[in-house]
């Protein structure tokens, strides 16, 4: 009915609209023969000396009046509005309805009863009177309106009856369309309410009408958002739970071991292990989130680019190697820094900007021996060797035992450990930083470390480069040439 209302509505408003134009369309004809029936009465008037003569012949008056029911009237007058000839029973016009010389104005007027249609003009006694607006003579000639609105009437029905017949025929057409398209979609209702819980099918658009299959394919593709989001989440806590399971396990028999010990110094000794295995479980955890935090950004697509704003990479590495002074300390490790003199900003994601510097720092701290050197680089590239944009590089490099090339490409997937290397790493950190690169079209680079001469330890090199203007790149993983 919400629909039904409307056409209803249209339909009495385009028959008012009818009615209105039909007026004015029968309206036309006949004042144009009113007002030639009255220039040709005006060609009738003879003036000679000031003296009036209207020389209409009888067979014309006969004409006027053929219609007793509803004649044609006219009427002629003099200076001081005296009738001269015809009808005296038309009214003379007012001051603001009296005509311009020469034109002919229309007006409708009561005479006794009867509503009439009446058009006037005047004519000069004399040229040389034309100036002169008291030697003018009044001439007129009206008919009822009966014929005109006979005429509308007809028009009405010709258009209006038709109507009667068509739009109740609309009405039942456009009733059934929708009749139709309401039971198809209650029964894609019902299909939907009765799939499972995890059902992410996409719905076939052939299977509803046309005129909501935009949003179908709307839905379609929230449901595939929706399911990669899920998949997501599911990864997260399997990964989660199986990597979690072991060092909660370890914790758990260190505790028991603690609880059984008697001697001070034991007891000490297990809670230091209590303590460094809490650590290294707090880290996974806090690298678990870090991912499903990045991999969610990554899912909104534009979203993430929205937020975006300008960051000063040298404010943000300073920042960021504050924090991990007091561990690169403890480990007896050389943190150093070197930044362009110049501020260096990209646009992107302060947090996740953080946690990619963040990452590969502790990599870094995590891989090289005690002594070892390990240094961060922020500079720009203002004529790249690809004729590209000028690029931002982030550069971490170490002098540890590196990644040999055969394992650069699986060292970015989720919980990939080097066989070479003894280290309690989670095998997280290049996944979180290979996640917040790809959200800001950064490529990374990863290569030996051209300072070190050592075979046993060639140190690694991680360059992230980052476009200084937006564009877009696709994210690679290269070896130095």
């Amino acid at each position: 009915m919400s629909m039904l209302a409307p056409l209803l509505l249209a339909w009495v408003l385009s028959i008012a609209a009818i009615y209105w134009i039909t007026a004015s369309l029968a309206n036309a004809p006949f004042d144009t023969a009113l007002e030639n029936n009255l220039r040709v009465l005006a060609e009738q008037v003879k003036i000679q000396n000031e003296k009036i003569e209207i020389a209409l012949p009888q067979a014309a008056l006969d004409l006027l009046h053929a219609d007793h029911t509803h004649p044609i009237y006219f009427q002629v007058r003099g200076l001081h509005g005296e009738q001269l000839g015809g009808d005296p029973e038309l009214p003379t016009p007012s001051a603001e309805d009296m005509p311009v010389p020469g034109q002919v104005l229309f007006r409708n007027a009561m005479v006794g009863r009867t509503e009439m249609r009446i058009a006037s003009m005047t004519l000069p006694l004399s040229a040389r009177d034309e100036a002169n607006s008291e030697k003018w003579i009044l001439l007129q000639m009206g008919e009822t309106l009966y014929k005109r609105v006979e005429l509308s009437k007809e028009m009405i029905k010709g258009v209006v009856l038709p109507q009667f017949v068509i739009v109740p025929i609309a009405i039942v057409l456009v009733w059934f369309g929708l009749y139709r398209g309401i039971r198809t979609l209650a029964r894609l209702q019902e299909r939907i309410l009765a799939r499972a819980p995890d059902d992410m099918r996409p719905i076939n658009p052939n299977e509803v009408p046309a005129e909501v299959t935009s949003l179908v394919d709307s839905f379609n593709q929230i449901l595939s958002r929706l399911e990669r989001n899920i998949q997501h989440q599911r990864r997260f806590i399997a990964d989660a739970a199986h990597q979690m399971r072991t060092p909660l396990a370890g914790l758990r028999t260190q505790a028991e071991l603690a609880l059984r010990q008697t001697e001070p110094e034991e007891i000490h000794r297990s809670l230091e292990q209590l303590a460094t295995s809490s650590e290294r479980a707090t880290h996974l955890l806090n690298q678990l989130l870090t991912l499903a935090h990045a991999e969610r950004h990554g899912e909104s697509g534009s979203d993430v680019r929205n937020s975006f704003a300008p960051v000063d990479l040298q404010a943000l590495a300073r920042d960021v190697l504050r924090d991990c002074v007091p561990i690169a300390l403890e480990k007896q490790i050389d943190l150093g820094y070197e930044a362009s003199d110049t501020a260096i900003t990209i646009s992107g994601n302060d947090f996740l900007l953080r946690e990619l510097l963040k990452n590969l720092i502790d990599n870094a701290l995590r891989y090289t021996p005690k002594g070892g050197v390990v240094t961060v680089r922020i500079t720009t590239d203002h004529a790249p060797k690809s004729g590209g944009a000028a690029t931002a590089i982030m550069e971490v490099e170490d002098n540890g035992p590196g990644i040999p090339d055969s394992e650069r490409e699986q060292v970015f997937e989720r919980f990939y450990r080097l066989s070479s290397h003894a280290t309690d790493g989670s095998g997280l950190g290049l996944s979180i930083v290979r996640e917040i690169a790809l959200q800001h079209q950064a490529r990374l680079v990863l290569g030996g470390n051209p300072r070190c001469v050592d075979a046993v330890t060639p140190g690694l090199s991680v360059r992230v480069i980052f476009p200084l203007l937006v564009q877009k790149q696709e994210l690679q993983y290269e070896g130095d040439a």
